[in-house]
């Protein structure tokens, strides 16, 4: 949830650590804080709330000066946002400093035993916890910080991503990570942390993905030295990054968001290259070729995630179900690690995460893997944890996504979902060869189409104005369109603040028709596919009550464009590429709403792009 920056070796610190804390800032912005060892070998923390300008605003006069210096940008879990529970915390001796992504789940354990031995706390932090316990083991035991963080992360329960130096050993960053992500970049005799690679691509493209459990001692002279908790000699494995930097700037948009809604057309292309062929009659992807029992012969396939990803999920069980024959069910992944599910080794589970170190996903895998099941992951971020715990998967290769409200990412998700399901399908033979021809070109046409819908874009804007007013919106869809309602009503809720919920057309008679009156705006996905005429009844029934209708028809709709109040034409597809037509102009919606209610559309209130504690 949290961004980590760090910097070690001939450069000013703070420089980078502030341009890494404002790549980062999608990650936390509750408040933010930086720890810099000068050359007099005095430790400086100093730290704001709210956003990194702020930061920098207060470090306007203040000795920033060093080569060495950690950074943190945060999402508030344990404490309230303020100066005083940023990072970085300083031990009592104000020797060391720290910054952490995750929950130490025992801290108030910890903190009390700490407290009855005469350690005095600053903040309301789990972080402050794990700082104290350190110096307090160093000066215990008399041990070096390495074999002190070694002891005391032993301790602790929890999910972590830390960085921590000693003023008086200025030549040494020690980092660890436990659940949380954690990336060390590799230069010329300097080195840099990052949560993920964002901040270190305009430096190096040579990385280290730290795995769980690991300990990085960075030392100027000599380099990366990797280790286990418990000191056993770790392989380093660099590793080559390739973002281009321009993918994490806006590039002439208002909005992170704006661009990343933009960018699906190519970002789609992308994630279908080399999978559908030059004619578009077939789809290949290598988990299927590597992996082809384990999957032909699954019995089942469940698939776990969170968010967005789970609205993509929803999508991916009626194609699996259509095209496989294979019974599928879609679990939260917060809910599954907690029920002592049934699975077996006749199970295949699919877990999806768009930055792959959704905490609650990767539990979700691990508890899966402990019961026999093949694992097969859906994500974007290339080395990430997810991946890494998978026995295969395919990466949606969207491009970084900044925006914390997921749009290509989930069309990404989509995409994968409907190319595993076609391959698939078509290995078990349980796909019609013409269906499979038509759905293969239909979804290698996808970009295209969605260029064109992108073209509504000022109709959606000045729809947007007339219903910036509303306080409630109620969205409905059948079939595939039902989750592309929950997922519209989730970008409503996400980014502007206004309370929505997503529901199957049908089932608006059972409850939320009570609530639609003449100030209630209603989005109905009411394209031309097989319950067309169920839905047109379920517009009429909103009209009946005054309701305000706007609706998203196929071109040409010429029944329900002369009933409802506001009307967005999407091109005609195959009902289930729908989905990928269709939560376009919501997403548009959901923005243009935002910034007419002048919200922060990149950052919205309590939210983070990357969940990384539970």
């Amino acid at each position: 949830m949290c961004g980590i920056v760090g910097y070690i070796g001939k450069q000013e610190a703070y420089p980078i650590l502030i341009k890494g804390l404002r790549r980062l800032e999608y990650r936390g912005y509750d408040s933010a804080g930086v720890a810099l060892i000068n050359s007099n070998s005095e430790l400086n923390v100093y730290k704001a709330k709210g956003k990194v300008d702020n930061l920098t605003e207060y470090c306007a006069d203040k000795d920033v000066t060093g080569n060495i210096g950690i950074a943190h940008t945060r999402w508030a879990t344990h404490g309230e946002p303020s100066a005083r529970n940023a990072h970085p915390h300083y031990s009592q001796s104000r020797n060391l400093a720290i910054i952490h992504n995750g929950i130490i789940e025992n801290y108030a354990d910890i903190k009390a035993k700490l407290i009855d031995n005469g350690v005095e706390f600053k903040s309301d932090t789990d972080t402050e916890v794990l700082v104290q316990l350190v110096e307090f083991i160093m000066v215990k035991k008399n041990l070096p910080l390495l074999e002190a963080v070694q002891v005391a992360l032993y301790q602790v329960i929890g999910a972590y991503a830390i960085a921590i130096v000693d003023k008086r050993d200025p030549n040494q960053i020690i980092a660890a990570r436990k659940q949380s992500p954690l990336v060390v970049g590799i230069g010329d005799d300097e080195f840099f942390l990052g949560s993920d690679a964002s901040p270190i691509i305009e430096y190096t493209d040579k990385v280290v993905y730290l795995e769980d459990g690991n300990i990085a001692v960075i030392r100027l002279g000599e380099g990366v030295h990797v280790m286990s908790i418990l000191g056993e000699e770790q392989e380093l494995k660099v590793k080559k990054v390739d973002i281009d930097l321009g993918q994490i700037e806006k590039g002439g948009y208002d909005h992170f968001m704006l661009k990343e809604i933009f960018e699906q057309p190519e970002c789609l292309t992308n994630c279908m290259r080399g999978r559908i062929n030059v004619e578009a009659d077939h789809v290949t992807l290598s988990a299927l070729i590597d992996y082809r029992r384990q999957l032909l012969d699954a019995k089942r396939i469940v698939i776990v995630a969170c968010g967005t990803s789970w609205h993509a999920g929803l999508i991916g069980k009626q194609l699996i179900e259509s095209f496989c024959r294979i019974p599928c069910e879609v679990e939260y992944a917060s809910e599954f690690r907690y029920r002592n599910p049934v699975v077996t080794n006749d199970d295949v589970v699919i877990a999806i995460s768009q930055s792959g170190e959704t905490a609650d996903t990767l539990a979700a895998i691990q508890l899966a893997k402990e019961k026999g099941a093949f694992i097969y992951g859906i994500c974007n971020a290339i080395g990430s944890s997810i991946p890494r715990a998978t026995d295969t998967g395919t990466y949606i290769h969207v491009g970084p996504e900044i925006g914390v409200a997921s749009t290509k990412a989930f069309t990404g998700q989509v995409t994968v979902l409907t190319m595993f399901a076609l391959a698939l399908g078509e290995a078990k033979g349980t796909i019609n060869r013409d269906e499979y021809l038509k759905v293969v070109k239909g979804l290698n046409n996808i970009p295209q189409t969605i260029e064109e819908v992108l073209k509504t874009n000022e109709k959606v804007r000045n729809l947007a104005r007339t219903f910036t007013y509303a306080h409630n919106f109620l969205y409905l869809g059948r079939g595939y369109s039902y989750p592309v309602a929950l997922e519209g009503a989730l970008k409503l809720k996400e980014i502007s603040y206004i309370h929505a919920e997503g529901y199957p057309a049908a089932e608006m008679k059972h409850g939320p028709i009570a609530l639609i009156d003449s100030d209630m705006p209603v989005v109905v996905i009411a394209t031309h596919n097989a319950m067309y005429e169920k839905v047109l009844s379920n517009i009429q029934e909103i009209k009946a009550r005054q309701g305000k209708v706007i609706a998203l028809v196929s071109k040409g709709d010429d029944t329900i464009s002369k009933i409802a109040d506001e009307v967005i034409e999407l091109p005609d597809v195959m009902e289930c590429l729908e989905p990928l037509v269709a939560t376009i102009p919501l997403q548009l919606l959901a923005y243009h709403v935002a910034v007419c209610k002048g919200k922060n559309v990149d950052q919205p209130r309590n939210l983070a792009k990357s969940v990384t504690v539970e």
